[in-house]
Formats: C-alpha cells, structure tokens, sequence
C-alpha cells in the first residue's frame, strides 16, 4: 500500500524529451509522461483508448503525443483529439496526473488530481540556492518494497558492514543513535567525535583543503517525511570545533539526497545523489562522488533485493527488532497513518 496524495520524483528533468515519451509505473499506476506544448511536463494513464496499447510506446510532436500503433493524437488534458481517418471525438478522456518540475526532477501526485498543490512539494535548500551548493546523483531500479529501503536510510549502522571500504567504520557501532518525531517528521541522529576519518571523508577532506590525518567529528542525521523522502545530513569537521555547527572552512558538510518512488509493492524508482555544500564550483568533484556514491549504492541495492526475495520467500517468519530500528519504526508508523487516512476519506465519499 502506498500513500497516494503527495508529490513523488516521476523522472528527471533529463528523462523527457520533446520528441519521445517516457513510461514509468508510479505506485501501482502505469503513467505515460512527456513535454507539452508550452514544454511542461505531462503526466497521463498509459493506455490508448482505441485498442489498449501503451502511450509510452509512441513519438511526441510538438507537445502531441501520438499511439506507436495506429497514430491515435492524445492532448495534454488526457483528450483523444485525433486519428487518420476516424472520429475520435467520443472517446472516454484518459485520467490525467498533476505534474511539476522542481530540483530538476519531474514530480507526480497519483492520488487526486484536485488535491495535488504545488506548497506540498519539499523544500529543498540545495536546489533553491545553487550558488552555495552542488548536486550530482542518479537513478537505480530495485527489485524490494519502498519501505525496505526506509528502513535502510533510517538505520545507518548497517555502513559498517555494506560499505566498509567508503564510508563505514567500526565507531558508527559504538555511538547510540537518537529518534525523536515532530508531526510527520522523523530525525534519527549520530555523531562521533574524535575519530579518524572513513575512506571517503579523507577524500572530501582533501578535496577541501583540509588535513586528513587529524581526528574528526562525525555527524549523520536521518530526515525522514512522507510519503516516503529521506535526507540524511553527513559530514565531518576538524574534531573539537564544534561539529555539526563547525565554522565552514573547518568542516565538510552535505546532504544525502533519497527520493524513494514506489513502483508496486516490490518495486521501486530510487533517486539518490549529494548536494554538498563546499567546493560547489568544481564539476569534476561532482562527478567523482556521483561515482562514488554508484558504488556505495550498488550495495545497498544487492542487500536490499536480497531481504526482498527472503521476506517474500519465507513467509512463515517475521523479522524483529532492535533499538536501531526506532527511526525505521516511527516511519512506517506516520505511513500507515497516512494511507488509512486516505481510506477513510474514500469510503466516505463512496458514502456520499
């Protein structure tokens, strides 16, 4: 089940042609998406009224999208408006989901159009200030259920294990992590000072100008909100100077960027990179931990397939929790929240 009235990352900015559509199943929902008129993106049901055939299959043509099997027209407003040589007229619309662009990402409400606002969508500082921050990332499809990879990002302990050769390190272990709730906001928290610096924390270090052979302090802080966002604050600074809140020119510091899209209930889109605030200027930094990052989410993806196809498998077994869990939990629990909510709206106005 998922929440079904909130923006999701459909695509990238980069994804949408304006010649070719793009086919993307949303929570459940096969959307066809492509560039209008005006070269604003559009999100329509996948499907062809005329003998069924998927849209995503077909040219666009100045903001036209036309049927690859028998040139069937369909408009932005989800309208069959034309055919070579028959009348289309009458043809039942297609549903029609609202579409923003926003952090170079196309974003899709699959719930009710009516409700989609543009105020919903998340605030997010490194898109909205790009002269202080840089962003690269990317986008992997993986075989598990949404709030697997949740579960993942609200519990960074697993890095000692996956990631041992980056960004994992035995004290992430050894420092508790704190969870608290604000509404719909969960924040799991970790910091560790006085401690040397994991592989990739020397890099950025180094890239920065900083010494790498001093302690440090670390800090990771797991920003959860629906229907299914996790940003996680990392970092390190010059130990003793205050960590987190470390003078700029003493700390590296960044934001892991996960945008988890549901497909179905074992599917999902993850959009995933880093908006790092320091050497913003430098395209040649971003690429290298876009490269990174690749990797380090490569293993995510094989663990998290892995439980997937476990849990699907062995049906008769339930998984337990840890005090590490606490964030993951709290998540799932504002989800649930969600999704029954929006239950109750429907049977409501099935009511009516």
């Amino acid at each position: 089940m998922h929440i079904k009235n909130a923006w999701y990352v459909a695509c990238s900015a980069e994804e949408l042609s304006t010649d070719k559509p793009l086919g993307r199943t949303v929570c459940g929902e096969p959307m066809v998406f492509f560039l209008g008129p005006g070269g604003e993106p559009t999100a329509l049901e996948d499907w062809c009224p005329h003998r069924g055939a998927p849209l995503s299959l077909g040219k666009v043509c100045n903001g036209v999208l036309t049927c690859g099997y028998h040139g069937l027209q369909m408009g932005c407003e989800g309208k069959a408006i034309a055919m070579p040589n028959q009348n289309v007229a009458n043809f039942a619309a297609n549903r029609r989901f609202a579409c923003a662009s926003y952090a170079g990402f196309v974003w899709v409400w699959p719930g009710d159009f009516a409700k989609a606002s543009l105020d919903a969508l998340p605030k997010l500082a490194w898109a909205d200030e790009p002269e202080q921050w840089a962003y690269g990332g990317g986008y992997y499809a993986i075989a598990c259920d949404y709030r697997l990879m949740i579960d993942n990002l609200m519990d960074l302990s697993h890095e000692t294990y996956v990631h041992a050769t980056s960004i994992g390190q035995r004290e992430i272990d050894e420092a508790r992590s704190t969870t608290r709730t604000e509404g719909e906001h969960v924040v799991t928290s970790r910091h560790m000072f006085g401690i040397e610096a994991p592989p990739f924390w020397k890099f950025a270090l180094e890239k920065a100008g900083l010494p790498t052979d001093q302690a440090v302090d670390r800090w990771q802080l797991c920003h959860f909100t629906p229907p299914s966002h996790v940003h996680i604050e990392v970092g390190v600074a010059l130990a003793g100077h205050g960590g987190i809140n470390a003078p700029n020119d003493l700390k590296t510091y960044a934001v892991v960027v996960d945008f988890i899209t549901p497909e179905t209930d074992t599917s999902i889109h993850y959009f995933w990179g880093m908006a790092r605030k320091f050497l913003p200027q430098s395209a040649e930094l971003t690429d290298q931990i876009r490269a990174g990052q690749a990797k380090i989410f490569a293993e995510d993806r094989a663990m998290l397939e892995g439980q997937q196809r476990n849990q699907s498998h062995f049906t008769n077994k339930r998984v337990l929790g840890l005090s590490v869990d606490v964030g993951g939990i709290a998540a799932r629990r504002i989800i649930e929240r969600r999704i029954a909510g929006e239950a109750s709206e429907a049977g409501k106005s099935l009511a009516e």
